[in-house]
């Protein structure tokens, strides 16, 4: 027996569902609904958009919703999922009329339940309709108004305005519910930038320089992991921000690198381009199967500079030899508050705690590889998140602790250009609104001769 094909909205209603019950990543489920239901080309879009629009805005769907939904509590979570994205074309996109988007979420309620929940979510719906939203000008206390209408936990928009104040935190926040740009770093060791938009441009896709990264483009209409470039080894899909670690690690030909969390290898493929395929980028990851990612990459862009380990990082002082690297990079594991945009169901999984616990993590990631680099050597240290707890923090108390070390401030000489009002003493904090790109720390150390 053949399944019926789900239509677009049905499937993201169980997506949704599905992320929600199972704190599952939104990216990955989305991938897989796609080939399951054979989601035609022309539709993927929509999904894309209904499925993370309305994971973006969902607190503010729900504060939509309350007064018009009587007890909630026993409401199905699949009917809730489909008042949320029913609403969300409603209030968020233009090109669906609101007469359609309810007639299909009627037909969906018919067709998973029974007469009595079609009727309550046409009747929901048709009151939305007629009586327009509520306010959010009722919510008095600033910090909560914007948790609602940005869809950010309550706990994170009070903690980022004690760390950067109201006007910062309101951007971050609406940047947050922005799409981001896929942007891609060219292999210098096989083509230039020229020569690659030209062959994108040939291919069918739009894309242009990056004014941040010289060797970076961003795409304006197209996926560039399904581009001939791609399979050539001509390009690696990157953030603008990640690229900028391998500036601040500024590998010499001939040198010994080691990259200490390196997967899926954006980081060292970059560092090994740079190297101009000499010395050697030892990349360690603490999996086999992600290891295999790194390995699959360096032979992808045709790098034989890499050399990869299994190892848990937190071993890695006890098993390398001491002060044998030139440069170490530490990109640690973090809270990953910096790529929200990217994985908008992150928001609502993570507690205050979690930033804690990684800080503990990250300090001792740090004392474990720090013993590595050599006297006169630099140590670099990134995470993708903002928060202070596991960036000036946690290099703050490391600084204490290993008086061997001091902050690089040559780093900012070694920033493209219109990076370099962004750091200050050795620190580059980089938010989601400077230029686009995902919020990223960078903190650049060198110990003492």
């Amino acid at each position: 027996m053949t399944t019926k094909r789900k239509n677009v909205r049905e499937a993201a209603m169980d997506l949704l569902e599905t992320i929600e019950k199972n704190q599952s990543y939104s990216n990955l489920l989305l991938n897989s609904t796609i080939e399951k239901n054979k989601i035609p080309a022309i539709d993927i879009g929509l999904l894309t958009e209904l499925t993370y629009g309305t994971l973006q805005r969902k607190m503010a769907l729900d504060y939509f919703l309350k007064p018009f939904i009587k007890n909630s509590k026993k409401l199905e979570n699949w009917v809730l999922q489909l008042l949320r994205i029913t609403l969300y074309q409603m209030v968020y996109l233009d090109k669906i009329p609101d007469r359609a988007a309810i007639f299909e979420a009627v037909e969906i309620a018919k067709k998973r339940g029974h007469k009595g929940i079609a009727g309550m979510v046409n009747g929901v719906l048709r009151n939305i309709q007629r009586q327009g939203l509520p306010s959010m000008n009722e919510v008095s206390d600033p910090v909560v108004r914007l948790s609602i209408e940005t869809s950010h936990p309550e706990w994170l928009v009070r903690r980022w305005v004690n760390q950067f104040g109201y006007e910062k935190t309101k951007e971050m926040c609406e940047v947050n519910l922005t799409a981001p740009l896929q942007t891609a770093r060219v292999n210098l060791t096989k083509t230039t930038v020229r020569e690659c938009i030209e062959d994108l441009d040939e291919e069918g896709f739009h894309v242009e320089r990056s004014p941040i990264i010289p060797e970076a483009i961003r795409t304006l209409r197209g996926n560039l992991a399904f581009s001939r470039a791609f399979k050539k080894g001509f390009i690696t899909i990157q953030d603008e921000s990640s690229m900028l670690v391998s500036y601040a690690v500024d590998a010499d030909k001939n040198e010994k690198i080691l990259d200490a969390c390196a997967a899926p290898g954006g980081k060292s493929t970059h560092i090994a381009e740079n190297m101009e395929l000499t010395g050697v980028v030892y990349s360690l990851d603490l999996h086999e199967h992600k290891v295999k990612l790194i390995n699959d990459n360096a032979s992808r862009l045709g790098l034989g500079n890499i050399k990869t380990m299994v190892m848990d990082s937190r071993q890695a002082g006890e098993q390398l030899e001491k002060e044998s690297f030139d440069r170490v990079l530490l990109d640690a594991p973090c809270s990953g508050l910096g790529v929200m945009r990217r994985k908008p169901d992150m928001k609502y999984t993570k507690k205050e705690q979690d930033i804690y616990q990684l800080s503990t993590i990250q300090q001792k990631l740090l004392d474990s590889v720090s013993p590595l680099v050599k006297k006169g050597g630099i140590l670099v240290y990134s995470t993708c998140t903002v928060d202070k707890e596991e960036n000036e923090t946690t290099i703050s108390k490391f600084l204490q602790d290993h008086p061997e070390f001091n902050l690089d401030v040559s780093m900012k000489d070694r920033m493209p250009e219109p990076i370099q009002p962004l750091v200050t003493d050795g620190y580059l904090q980089i938010f989601p609104q400077d230029f686009g790109s995902d919020g990223f720390f960078i903190a650049c150390l060198r110990k003492k001769v």
